[in-house]
C-alpha cells in the first residue's frame, strides 16, 4: 500500500480567514488532481499565525465558523487537514480538523501550549488531552501540532494508541539554527516511539517573526527522506508505504540547508518583502548614508521588492565626507534604484538659528548631532507620505541596545529589517550578499556594495572625525558582551569570567538598561535571533534594579 501526502508549505495572512481558506481549498484541489490521498497545512492556518488578540472578536470568531463551513462543503474527495482556532463550550483550542466527505470527521486538540520567548499561547487556549487518530487508506495517522513534538508524551500518548505515522502542523517562526534543532528534536520523537513523522511548516513574514518552511519527513530510524526548500511556498508531495518492516515514507528530494548567513538573508527578505507586501505599500523610501548598515538594508529591499519598488536619499550634511558621497552614488546606481541627494544643511542652520537664544551658554553636544537626524527623519517621513511608500529604517541590534540611535531621527520609519543584526553580523550578511550574483531587475557583476563601504571604520558623521569607536567599545568587544547578556541572561559576573573588563561590562549594561525607553518606540523589525527587542524582550523602562 502506497498513499501521497501533500504538504501544503504556505505563505498566509493572520486575519485573512475567507482568505486563508480559499487558498487551503486551492492547494486540495491542485493536491487530489495529482493523487494525494492527504493534505497537511500549517499551524492555526486558517487564521494565520500568530492571531493573536484577533482570537477574542466575536466578529473573527463567526468568520472562522463560516471557513470552516465552507471547507466542509468545498473540499475535493481527499482529507484536508486544517488547523484553525476551535471556539467550544466557552473554551478556545489551537486546533487541527480533518475534512472528509462534507463533514469535520475529526478534530484534534493541540496539548502542549508554549509560553516562552516570542510564544503566549496559554493567554489563549486551553491545553488538548488525548491523542487523534485517523484512517488514512488503512493506515492509522495521528495528529500532532508544533510544541506537541518538542515533548516525548504526546507522540508517545499516540503510539500507545495504534498510531503509525505523525502528521504535524507547525508555525514554526525561523532563528539562526532552528533547522538543525527542529530535525535534531524530531529524531529523537522518532527513534524513541519507532513512527515516521511529516512535518510542514509554514513559510512567510508576520510583522516581527518569520517562518522559512523547510517542511520535512523522518522516518522511524532518523533518516530525512524528504526536505522542502528554505523561503519558497509551494505544495510539496510524499509518498508512504506500508511494508514488511512497518510505515514508511519513500525517500525523495531533501532540499539543501543554507547556510547560517544565507538563512539570515533569506529571512531579511522575506520579512521586508511580507511586510510591504501584506499592508499593500507600493515600495519604500529610505535613507543611504554611504554607511554599511544602510548599505545591507538597500541591498536586501531591492531583492525584496525589486529596484523600481525602492528610492534611495542621500541627505548630505556639513560632515559628510566625499567617500560616502561617492559610495552612496556608486550603489544606487549598481543596484538601479531611485536616488536622491537632498542637503540638511538648510534645515540644519535654520533650526539652530531658532534655538540659538535657548542654547546660548551651553557647549556644542549629542543635542546639535540628533538635530541633524531628526532634520534627515523630516525629510524622509515627508517623502513617505506624500508617495506612500513606507520608510525603512537602517538601524542594527548593537545600536538599539545601547541606544546608539537618535529617536525622531534615524529611528524614524515604519519596518526596520536589520534591527536584530548585531554590528559584525551586519558585515558578514554584507559581504555574503557582494558574492552572490544578483538576480533582481539589473545584474551586476561586481558588488552592488561598494568595499569602501564594508572596510572603513563605521562613523554616524554627525561631527568633525566622528567615529563609532569614540562612544562605544569595539564592536568585537561589545557584541559579545550584548549577546551575553540579551541571549544568556548572564550577570556581569558571568561575563567578566569571560575575560571582558567589569568597568566595560558595566558601562555597557547600564546603556542597555537606561535606553529601553527608546527601543519602545522603535519600529518592528525581523527577528532572527534567540531573543530579539521586542516580542522576546520585556524589560521594564522604569527599575531599580542593579547590573552588577
Amino acid at each position: 500500500m502506497t498513499l501521497r501526502l501533500a504538504l501544503a508549505q504556505l505563505d498566509l495572512l493572520v486575519g485573512d480567514v475567507d482568505g486563508n481558506a480559499g487558498r487551503l481549498l486551492g492547494a486540495a484541489k491542485t493536491a487530489y488532481a495529482a493523487g494525494a490521498a492527504l493534505l497537511l497545512s500549517p499551524e492555526l492556518a486558517l487564521a494565520g499565525y500568530p492571531p493573536e488578540d484577533l482570537l477574542f472578536h466575536s466578529g473573527f470568531r463567526r468568520q472562522v465558523k463560516t471557513a470552516l463551513d465552507r471547507l466542509a462543503r468545498e473540499a475535493p474527495p481527499l482529507d484536508l487537514v486544517a488547523g484553525y482556532p476551535e471556539y467550544e463550550a466557552g473554551a478556545l483550542y489551537n486546533a487541527a480538523a480533518v475534512f472528509r466527505g462534507g463533514l469535520r470527521h475529526a478534530t484534534y486538540r493541540k496539548q502542549l501550549l508554549p509560553n516562552y520567548r516570542v510564544f503566549d499561547e496559554k493567554r489563549y487556549f486551553r491545553a488538548g488531552t488525548a491523542p487523534t487518530l485517523v484512517d488514512i487508506g488503512g493506515l492509522r495517522a495521528a495528529l500532532l501540532i508544533c510544541e506537541d513534538l518538542w515533548e516525548p508524551e504526546p507522540i508517545w500518548q499516540a503510539k500507545a494508541a495504534g498510531a503509525e505515522l505523525v502528521l504535524a502542523l507547525n508555525a514554526s517562526p525561523f532563528e539562526i539554527g532552528k533547522q538543525a534543532q527542529r530535525e535534531g528534536v524530531v529524531r529523537e520523537r522518532v527513534l524513541a516511539a519507532g513512527i515516521p513523522v511529516v512535518y510542514v511548516n509554514l513559510v512567510g513574514g508576520q510583522d516581527e517573526l518569520v517562518f522559512d518552511g523547510q517542511s520535512f519527513a523522518m522516518n522511524a530510524d532518523g533518516t530525512l527522506a524528504f526536505r522542502a526548500p528554505a523561503w519558497e511556498e509551494g505544495l510539496y508531495f510524499v509518498e508512504v508505504e506500508r511494508g514488511a518492516d512497518g510505515v514508511r515514507v519513500v525517500p525523495g528530494v531533501v532540499a539543501p540547508e543554507p547556510d547560517a548567513v544565507a538563512m539570515v538573508y533569506g529571512a531579511l527578505v522575506t520579512g521586508v518583502r511580507d511586510y510591504v507586501e501584506k499592508h499593500r505599500f507600493p515600495g519604500v523610501v529610505m535613507g543611504l548614508s554611504g554607511g554599511i548598515d544602510s548599505a545591507l538594508t538597500l541591498a536586501i529591499a531591492a531583492d525584496a521588492l525589486g529596484a523600481d519598488r525602492v528610492h534611495a536619499v542621500m541627505m548630505p550634511s556639513r560632515y559628510t565626507s566625499q567617500m560616502s558621497l561617492d559610495d552612496a552614488a556608486a550603489q544606487a546606481a549598481a543596484m538601479g534604484v531611485h536616488y536622491s541627494v537632498l542637503s540638511i544643511e538648510a534645515m540644519f542652520e535654520a533650526t539652530l538659528a531658532t534655538l540659538r537664544e535657548e542654547f546660548a551658554g551651553r557647549p556644542v553636544d549629542t543635542s546639535e548631532e540628533n538635530i541633524q537626524s531628526r532634520c534627515r527623519g523630516v525629510l524622509l517621513m515627508g517623502l513617505s507620505n506624500k508617495t506612500g511608500k513606507m520608510l525603512l529604517t537602517t538601524g542594527n541590534k548593537s545600536e538599539m541596545a545601547v541606544g546608539y540611535a537618535t529617536l525622531y531621527g534615524d529611528m524614524a520609519g515604519g519596518f526596520a529589517p536589520i534591527k536584530d543584526l548585531s554590528k559584525q553580523l551586519v558585515y558578514r550578511v554584507a559581504a555574503w550578499r557582494n558574492a552572490q550574483v544578483w538576480s533582481g531587475s539589473r545584474h551586476a557583476l561586481v558588488p552592488v556594495i561598494p568595499q569602501r563601504v564594508i572596510d572603513r571604520p563605521p562613523s554616524a558623521e554627525l561631527r568633525p572625525d566622528q567615529k563609532d569607536s569614540d562612544s562605544l567599545p569595539d564592536y568585537a568587544v561589545l557584541d559579545a558582551i550584548l549577546e551575553a547578556f540579551i541571549e544568556e541572561d548572564l550577570s556581569v559576573d558571568e561575563i567578566v569570567e569571560r575575560g571582558f573588563d567589569r568597568a566595560t561590562v558595566g558601562r555597557v549594561l547600564a546603556m542597555v538598561k537606561r535606553n529601553e525607553y527608546k527601543r519602545r518606540q522603535a519600529p518592528p523589525g525581523v527577528r532572527i535571533s534567540r531573543r530579539a527587542f521586542g516580542r522576546d524582550w520585556r524589560y521594564p523602562i522604569t527599575s531599580g534594579y542593579q547590573t552588577r
